[in-house]
């Protein structure tokens, strides 16, 4: 049986991999969104804008408040890259949606994304393992 010092190296390592992990990625979103003229945040937000959502919807998938995530969309909103507009369920809500320009700086952003990307040096496979486990840490 692992002695709980060796457990406690054991988790330390794996969290600064993890932690490692995070910073490259981030690092190369603001790298890639800067070559666009956008920072990191309005690139997480074009990124993960795979549809019509609420703020709500898009300030959980960028890891942030609703209000961090009201501030990027302003600005997005007036560069002309995403529109609020009426939920069609909620009359409480809007939606976020990207114009066609911002659907045109999206499929630019998604193309420089996967170049040279931190996790370009593992299989298709070896990626779904990772999302697999990680998804199982984080849940």
């Amino acid at each position: 049986m692992p002695s709980r010092d060796t457990e406690a190296a054991a988790e330390r390592e794996l969290c600064g991999l993890v932690n490692g992990l995070a910073r490259q990625i981030a690092e190369h979103v603001r790298d890639r969104a800067g070559k666009i003229g956008l920072t990191a945040p309005q690139g997480t937000a074009l990124r993960e804008l795979t549809g019509p959502m609420t703020m709500r919807e898009l300030a959980e998938r960028m890891s942030c408040e609703p209000s961090n995530a009201t501030f990027v969309v302003d600005k997005l909103e007036a560069q002309g890259l995403i529109e609020r507009r009426p939920h069609p369920t909620d009359r409480r809500a809007k939606q976020l949606v990207l114009t066609e320009d911002g659907e045109a700086l999206r499929d630019k952003l998604l193309a420089l994304l996967v170049q040279d990307s931190p996790l370009a040096g593992l299989s298709g496979a070896e990626q779904g393992v990772l999302h697999a486990l990680l998804d199982r840490a984080v849940r």
